[in-house]
C-alpha cells in the first residue's frame, strides 16, 4: 500500500514532534501493509516561500534518514499545500509536488468554496506537468461542497480521503457510498503522531474489503502506485 497523505517529517508542522516519533510511525505503517509514504508537511504560503519551505523540508528529511531501517516504508518527499488566492499565478508551485512525480496535495478552504476558487484549481490542474489531488474531501462536505468537487473531477483532479472518514461511525456509510460511486480515488492516513491521528491506513483497507471486496481496495492502490511511479526515494 501507499500512504499518500502523511505529516511523518520531524518538526515540520503539527505532526511529528522528534526523529523518534517518525520512525515509529513508520514502523506502525509497515505493521499495516504500507510500504510506501508520501511525506505531505503543510505548506502555508503566509508562512514560507517554496524555498524556504524546501529548504526546512531538506534539513526534516536529513535527520529523518538518519533512523531509517530498511524494514520501514520508503519515503516520497512533498506537501500539502494550503490554498490561497492567487495559487494558480504564484511561483514555485511545480516545486512543491510530490518529488519526482506530477502529484500536487492541495488543501482547499474549510468553508463554502466559490467558483474562482474552483477557477483556480482548474487552471493549475491544466498544466501538463499537475496532476491536482484535493486532500481530505470529506472535510468540505459540510459546507455545501460537493458540486464543486465534481466539477473539479470532471476537470480530472482526483479525490482524496482519510483512513477515518471508513473508520467512524457516523461517516462510514458515506464513506463507502462515496468509494463505490467513483468519488474517492486515493486512501492516506494523514498521520500526525501516535496518539492524534495515528496511522490506521490497515483499518480502513480492512472495511472497504470487508465491505466493497478486494477489487475496491486494489484499484486504489494500483493507481496510487502510477501516480508515485519514478518519484524519488529518501534512501
Amino acid at each position: 500500500m501507499i500512504d499518500i497523505h502523511s505529516h511523518i517529517l520531524p518538526g515540520m508542522d503539527d505532526g511529528s514532534k522528534s526523529t523518534e516519533e517518525s520512525a515509529e510511525l513508520l514502523k506502525s505503517s509497515a505493521a499495516q501493509g504500507v510500504r510506501v509514504m508520501a511525506a505531505t508537511s503543510h505548506f502555508y504560503a503566509r508562512q514560507n516561500s517554496p524555498e524556504e519551505f524546501l529548504k526546512r523540508r531538506l534539513q526534516a528529511a536529513k535527520r529523518l534518514k538518519t533512523v531509517l531501517t530498511p524494514d520501514m516504508p520508503k519515503v516520497l518527499l512533498g506537501a500539502e499545500v494550503q490554498y490561497f488566492t492567487g495559487i494558480s499565478r504564484a511561483e514555485g508551485m511545480e516545486d512543491l509536488r510530490l518529488m519526482g512525480t506530477r502529484v500536487f496535495l492541495l488543501e482547499m478552504p474549510f468553508s463554502r468554496w466559490t467558483k474562482y476558487m474552483v477557477s483556480e484549481v482548474t487552471e493549475l490542474q491544466s498544466r501538463d506537468n499537475m496532476q491536482v489531488v484535493l486532500a481530505h474531501v470529506e472535510r468540505y462536505l459540510d459546507f455545501g461542497n460537493m458540486d464543486f468537487v465534481r466539477d473539479l473531477m470532471d476537470k480530472e483532479v482526483l479525490i482524496q480521503s482519510n483512513a477515518s472518514f471508513f473508520l467512524e461511525h457516523r461517516s462510514r456509510r458515506k464513506a463507502l457510498r462515496m468509494l463505490k460511486d467513483g468519488e474517492i480515488h486515493l486512501l492516506g492516513s494523514d498521520c500526525h503522531s501516535l496518539d492524534h491521528r495515528p496511522q490506521r491506513l490497515g483499518e480502513a483497507r480492512e472495511v472497504i474489503e470487508d465491505r466493497l471486496g478486494k477489487a475496491a481496495i486494489d484499484k486504489m492502490r494500483h493507481l496510487s502506485y502510477r501516480l508515485v511511479e519514478g518519484g524519488k526515494i529518501i534512501v
